[in-house]
């Protein structure tokens, strides 16, 4: 918990006492299985930064509902979450960030928190020492414009003629990733129309001169660069000399339908935070009415994000129930539940219903036109991704189905493998939600500058899809897998790690790559490659290099923009997990004496790690955040992280220590 001033409190459960593995692994069950919501399913909480109750806060001031009682429930979460220097920042131990500062000065401002009191004037002091309002991002500033606090003209432009660009176009919207497309669009008509809520208040004392400090970037980053903000001040220019184009008429009409079309498919536009509040405001600026069911389902779905506790409301950017089911599925099988028993039963029969059967913005790019995979929340059917589709295809495969179940199972088993290979990325790896999503110029638009804008392949989830892919039965020999273990190769950083995208960072995708190449190297792959046996060595090395001193594992967030932070940190349950089933494959694959010996006295070191810090109820508690929404933007925690991953990580140091095999 975080407790007033910023200060991070530790939980109130004490650590267990000392238990022998199995006694560890059997109470690490107990708990998830005690977890289970009532029709079979996992869901943790999923926690962000403060951004998300300030969002809502001016979202309610947007639709004139000043007097709503959850405004100063999350204003009380604004104040609690301040850190002792004043400002707010993305994630504990982080600086502070212009962006997510000046949102939550603004709503503590308009609920009337005193401009003098001790409080603010820090809060005042910490968003000018980080450069004061020009420093925030693009985001930032489009939704001060909203309500008269940042001229218009000052704000890059979202034109929603993007919208009407054809696919074969050099730029179009699905070149753009797909969490940037949902929040984009809804955004461009919000650029468009420039709707105004005056405030009685203003901001004037955040303003600074603020010039960021830069590298002199390559000539290629600069001509882009310059390019894009030529164009960005051509197009403002265009609307303040004349009348409005006759095609601007026709891109709103397109961006109407493509958000009807995709509100309608899911729970909330992306079910996702931020693309439902834009999408809010989108339809207001487009004349539907606070009444209209389409308003008021994306409100009513963003009221299941808020949890309530101790006065203060908190917002969930999403919610990650497919995710938290298919990995402590796995989980609970690694640790030996027996499948046929009804929580596992229970739970394939939930993950079968969520297979999604229309097709999305995926199939823009995907080499099939068939759908089958699996999505993050409980309803995005224009939106399955790779990593959920990867780590359900896992768990069906090892969960065989009872009667009628078991057709239904291989069924979908065959349609999600297909689905994914289709998802396969030119350079062999996976990434997200989309195929071929990966045009850097475009991080160079004004707009962009939330480091998301594209979708390339990653490590991490092209690990989890060579496993799917193996545990599915795909022969090791065929060439997407081949594709894929190149890419891993390429991929492989000089000290031996490889880079995290979803997870922090350099421990997360060294990890997950281990367990990929591991299996390659397995007996039954007979890979025995000089590249993959030094892939593994030299990855293996490197965590064994980084364990910190009381044998857990730990890296900052910071190593998103310090290199000098990689594989540093203080150590957590969910790393130090990751980290033992990275090192436990390198070891089964290749177990030459001298360094497996090495290896496995650390894995025994991380183990005692992990069950010292077991509590009483068989969970584990992770101080530190180690999810990632946008690098250097936006990072999580996975409340269920702590609990799966230790899991899964003692019950394979378990076999490993006994020699036996999975």
């Amino acid at each position: 918990m975080i407790g007033p001033a910023g200060v991070i409190r530790e939980r109130s459960k004490t650590t267990a006492p000392a238990r022998n593995l199995s006694q560890t692994i059997e109470a690490a069950v107990r708990n998830l299985l005690s977890s289970r919501k009532k029709d079979g399913h996992w869901r943790f909480e999923l926690e962000g930064d403060t951004i998300l109750e300030s969002e809502y806060v001016l979202l309610l001031y947007f639709l004139g509902r000043a007097d709503d009682p959850r405004i100063t429930a999350c204003c009380r979460r604004l104040r609690s979450q301040q850190m002792p220097t004043g400002g707010w920042t993305t994630h504990p131990g982080g600086r502070v960030d212009p962006s997510v500062s000046v949102k939550a000065y603004l709503c503590l401002k308009l609920v009337g928190d005193d401009p003098r009191s001790p409080h603010m004037a820090a809060a005042r002091r910490a968003i000018r020492g980080a450069g004061g309002l020009p420093a925030c991002n693009s985001y930032t500033k489009l939704y001060l414009a909203i309500f008269g606090l940042w001229r218009w003209r000052r704000a890059p432009a979202v034109p929603p003629e993007m919208i009407l660009l054809p696919r074969w176009f050099f730029f179009n919207i699905y070149d753009m990733s797909s969490w940037t497309r949902a929040m984009v669009v809804p955004l461009s008509v919000i650029w468009a129309h420039r709707p105004s809520v005056p405030l009685d208040i203003t901001l004037d004392e955040l303003d600074t001169e603020f010039i960021p400090a830069r590298a002199q970037p390559p000539l290629i980053e600069l001509f882009w660069a310059q390019t894009f903000t030529a164009l960005s001040a051509l197009i403002k220019l265009v609307e303040w000399v004349g009348p409005v184009p006759w095609w601007r008429r026709r891109a709103l009409a397109k961006a109407e339908r493509w958000l009807t079309e995709r509100i309608e498919g899911g729970d909330g536009l992306g079910a996702i935070f931020g693309a439902m509040v834009n999408a809010v405001i989108a339809l207001r600026c487009l004349g539907y009415d606070v009444s209209h069911p389409l308003v008021q389902a994306q409100l009513r779905e963003l009221e299941r994000f808020e949890i309530e506790e101790a006065g203060e409301t908190r917002l969930q950017p999403c919610l990650s129930p497919v995710w938290d089911t298919t990995l402590t599925v796995n989980a609970l099988l690694d640790a030996g539940v027996d499948d046929g028993k009804a929580p596992l039963q229970e739970a394939l029969e939930w993950l079968l219903d969520r297979e999604i059967s229309v097709a999305g913005d995926w199939r823009q790019g995907s080499l099939q036109e068939a759908p089958g995979g699996w999505c993050f929340e409980y309803r995005n059917d224009h939106y399955p991704d790779c990593d959920d589709t990867a780590e359900a295809l896992l768990a069906l495969a090892r969960v065989r189905g009872r009667f009628a179940l078991e057709a239904r199972r291989q069924e979908a088993l065959a349609r999600g493998l297909a689905w994914l290979l289709g998802m396969q990325n030119p350079d062999g790896g996976w990434a997200a939600f989309d195929r071929g999503c990966d045009k850097e110029v475009l991080t160079f638009i004004p707009f962009a500058d939330h480091n998301a804008m594209i979708d390339p392949s990653t490590p991490d989830i092209t690990s989890r899809s060579i496993r799917a892919l193996l545990v599915a039965g795909l022969d090791p020999r065929e060439a997407p897998v081949r594709r894929a273990a190149g890419y891993l190769l390429r991929q492989q950083e000089e000290d031996g790690s490889w880079p995290g995208r979803w997870g922090a960072n350099h421990i997360y995708g060294t990890g997950l790559s281990l367990r990929a190449l591991g299996e390659l190297a397995s007996p039954a792959a007979r890979d025995r490659s000089d590249a993959l046996a030094r892939a593994l060595r030299r990855g293996r090395s490197w965590l064994v290099r980084v364990q910190n001193g009381d044998g857990g594992w730990g890296e900052s967030l910071r190593s998103y923009e310090d290199p000098t932070a990689r594989g540093r940190g203080h150590s957590t349950a969910s790393q130090t997990a990751w980290a033992m089933l990275g090192l436990s494959a390198a070891v089964r694959a290749r177990p030459e004496p001298r360094e497996s010996g090495v290896a496995r006295a650390a894995l025994d070191r991380a183990a005692a790690f992990l069950q010292e810090r077991q509590r009483e109820d068989g969970s584990w508690y992770d101080r530190w955040w180690t999810g990632v929404g946008f690098p250097g933007v936006f990072y999580l925690r996975y409340h269920g992280y702590a609990q799966y991953f230790p899991l899964a990580a003692l019950a394979e140091y378990r076999r490993l220590r006994s020699g036996s095999r999975r």
